[in-house]
């Protein structure tokens, strides 16, 4: 390394900024997230500067400026976009014996600022040392995806309580305390925004004089995939990848998104073929819950989003008979993918009002859904798993009085490479679903715009 990472503390000590043009006022934002006072020395500030000067925010030194400025400090960003002047500075500052940044002058500089992920007091810093700073920007991308927005929050808690555990809980148990109130439900009600229960039940354990007897219960999350693409997760997503024991995967789920859990989470594929049985649900169901009544925190993996047409239901109920606690993860699901890539809406004021989501496949021996039924003026039908019944769905749309015309769009492998859109009329469908070698993973819509009933009316 040619430079040492580090934190500079700035509790009672200045920041000095000489410039009051744009890039000063970067590096004032970057100066106020911390609890130093703000000096900036300019004649004349832009407007952001200006407004925190006039609240008290910062400090504005004008004249004519001497190492005294700087002395003392506990860093001086110069930013005056003037060569000539940053050097000049630049000396000054030295002179003051002060540590300096330069703006883009890597060679006068002591000190460069990294790429910073904020969830004050934990804090990442990413630095290339200049080399990179667009690959400093996209690893601090990545980085934010596996922190919670929350953590900060909970990380300031255990310090607020560090005291009253160190009087409380005995010196051999606070490991395991720690490691419940951050992984285990505290953790968890944090990060899904019950932080007043979760603080009641660390202060209950403290008073207890450690954490409960059966800290380390399990967990079950079903957790949404979203339809392919690793990069349209969510965070919480992520999150839960990281911190699964076993994940339970389907058919559909890309391998990429696996790569996002950690490397010693047991992966166990459960993937369903068409027509096949091989992992019935209700052996799911007892897996699952089997693993979390082990203490485990178990990941239940599918594709889309967990509660459209994804069996959700009987997964929870077998959880809650079992006492195991769960969650629901969200996912992006295939419609709202598909209308993102293809640069259309699923609904349009004044043409499609409704948007209806419907499955092409049933319960053995169930009768197809009536998907006519719901096409009527200013709708949008999206079928999910309806490639096996493009027929049926023809057939039935047709009956109902829709024109053989009617335009119909198929997408499949919606947000992955092989991405295919295929536009058709309803009585051609399953021939344009053979043609184009389409046979599962695809999401089919069928549009009526408000115009038609005119027309009809007409």
């Amino acid at each position: 390394m040619q430079s040492f990472p580090m934190f500079i503390r700035t509790t009672g000590r200045e920041v000095v900024i000489v410039g009051g043009g744009e890039q000063a006022a970067q590096k004032a934002r970057l100066a106020l997230k911390t609890d130093a006072c703000i000096r900036v020395v300019a004649d004349e500030l832009d407007p952001e500067l200006a407004g925190l000067a006039s609240k008290g925010r910062v400090e504005q030194v004008r004249g004519e400026v001497s190492p005294e400025v700087f002395r003392d400090s506990a860093l001086v960003f110069v930013a005056t976009g003037c060569p000539g002047a940053d050097v000049a500075f630049h000396g000054l500052a030295k002179a003051a014996g002060a540590l300096v940044n330069v703006v883009d002058r890597p060679e006068l500089c002591d000190a460069t600022t990294p790429s910073i992920v904020d969830r004050d007091p934990v804090v990442v810093a990413i630095g290339t040392e200049g080399t990179a700073p667009v690959l400093g920007r996209l690893i601090k991308t990545q980085i934010e995806t596996l922190l919670h927005p929350r953590l900060g929050a909970l990380s300031a808690l255990a310090g607020r309580l560090r005291y009253a555990v160190q009087k409380s809980v005995p010196r051999d148990a606070r490991r395991a305390f720690w490691a419940w109130v951050f992984k285990d439900e505290p953790g968890l009600l944090f990060r899904q925004g019950e932080e007043d229960t979760a603080i009641r039940l660390v202060k209950a354990a403290i008073k207890r004089g450690g954490a409960p007897t059966d800290a380390g219960k399990g967990h079950i999350a079903l957790v949404g995939a979203g339809p392919g693409a690793k990069d349209l997760l969510t965070l919480r997503a992520v999150e839960r990848l990281q911190e699964a024991d076993i994940i339970f995967y389907d058919r559909l789920v890309d391998p990429a998104v696996l790569e996002l859990a950690r490397r010693d989470a047991e992966r166990v594929f459960v993937g369903k073929e068409v027509g096949a049985s091989f992992w019935p649900q209700e052996k799911i169901c007892s897996l699952i819950v089997r693993e979390a009544k082990k203490g485990r925190r178990v990941v239940r993996l599918k594709s889309g989003d967990p509660s459209i047409f994804g069996r959700a239901a009987e997964e929870l109920r077998s959880a809650a008979r079992a006492g195991v606690p769960t969650e629901v993860v969200p996912g992006v699901t295939a419609a709202l993918a598909a209308a993102a890539t293809t640069g259309t809406t699923l609904t349009e004021r004044g043409a499609t009002d409704t948007l209806v989501l419907a499955t092409g496949r049933c319960r053995p021996g169930d009768a197809h859904p009536d998907w006519a039924h719901h096409m009527r003026p200013g709708t949008t039908l999206a079928i999910y798993m309806g490639v096996q019944s493009a027929a049926s769905v023809a057939q039935s749309l047709g009956a109902h009085g829709l024109s053989s015309s009617s335009h119909v769009v198929v997408c499949a492998d919606v947000s992955m490479e092989g991405e295919k859109r295929v536009e058709t009329s309803i009585a051609d469908l399953p021939c344009a679903l053979a043609r184009a070698g389409i046979s599962e993973r695809a999401i089919i819509f069928v549009s009526i715009p408000k115009s038609a009933a005119r027309r009809r009316a007409a």
